[in-house]
């Protein structure tokens, strides 16, 4: 297949890439590497497996490297769910327009599948947990969650109008190696800075559910190759959950370190926006044979290990 992975040089995006690689893909990488690291694919890129195209999608200088691909991955985006309240338009510039311009590429250019990665953040706080696709009441609580609930419906819209596939991802929280922001590097910097003391938001309840990003490319693999409707959309996370002060007990194991001292802020929220209980349902995957082969714990120790070496 002829695949090409918007914000491929990035934390998720780049074992995308390994991945499709992996199996024989031809991949064009599109990416402004304001977040991402070419040193993530530049073997691929030395090798021939793929090519790079540094753009940035809210332009116009990118656009026929849609020609001839049969499937778009799109990840690039502002994936900074706890700064978006800061910035609000800026981040529907990066993550709306963007999108919409993309599918405007793709109906040029004749590329019929796009694969997106959204986010459990869709959902708001959901009454139902674990949350299943088929959940209604959709009420995002951060801008980041409003710009993804956005450019979900406007991927359904395009490829409902024009025809073409979409596969649609909601994410729990996908980590591990090459992950430049998040709750464990936060703590790795901050106890980097100061060994014996550690800064946590919120009241450190928070529990959610966490995947390694490995078994999360699998999945987004496996439920392409297994679906095929116009609009396939699909959680992906683990089958449980963790909190935040059991992280940070990880964290500090992970470092070695003993006798550090926790400060909370307080409340049950770690920043505005933030939802202090998320878990997805993921039985529509697994009706498909998937399995996460993770869970959230396995999942915060091997991004742990991943993050300090």
């Amino acid at each position: 297949m002829n695949a090409v992975v918007t914000g491929g040089a990035g934390f998720i995006g780049s074992h995308l890439v390994d991945a499709l690689v992996t199996r024989g893909d031809a991949v064009t990488v599109i990416d402004n590497l304001s977040t991402g690291d070419l040193r993530y694919i530049d073997g691929h890129i030395r090798s021939g497996a793929a090519r790079f195209v540094h753009a940035d999608l809210r332009g116009n200088e990118w656009q026929d490297a849609l020609f001839g691909q049969d499937r778009i991955y799109h990840l690039a985006a502002d994936p900074d769910v706890r700064a978006s309240a800061g910035r609000p338009a800026g981040v529907f510039d990066q993550n709306v327009v963007a999108t919409v311009n993309v599918l405007e590429a793709m109906r040029k250019t004749g590329c019929s599948e796009i694969v997106f990665t959204s986010t459990s953040t869709v959902y708001g706080e959901a009454k139902n947990i674990p949350t299943p696709e088929t959940y209604e009441n959709m009420e995002p609580i951060s801008i980041y969650g409003g710009t993804k609930l956005a450019c979900e419906a406007m991927i359904s819209s395009y490829a409902h109008t024009f025809g073409g596939k979409a596969w649609i991802y909601r994410f729990a929280n996908i980590i591990g190696a090459r992950s430049n922001h998040g709750v464990i590097w936060d703590f790795i910097h901050k106890l980097r800075e100061d060994p014996q003391h550690l800064e946590i938001l919120g009241d450190g309840r928070q529990s959610k559910s966490y995947l390694e990003v490995r078994a999360c490319v699998h999945a987004m693999l496996y439920a392409a190759d297994h679906s095929g409707d116009a609009v396939n959309t699909f959680n992906i996370g683990s089958e449980d959950w963790i909190d935040v002060r059991t992280i940070a007990d990880l964290v500090v194991e992970g470092m070695g370190l003993s006798g550090v001292t926790y400060r909370f802020t307080g409340g049950e929220r770690g920043w505005v926006g933030d939802v202090p209980r998320m878990q997805l349902s993921v039985e529509k995957l697994r009706s498909l044979g998937w399995s996460p082969g993770v869970n959230s714990r396995e999942s915060v120790k091997e991004a742990v290990e991943a993050m300090l070496h």
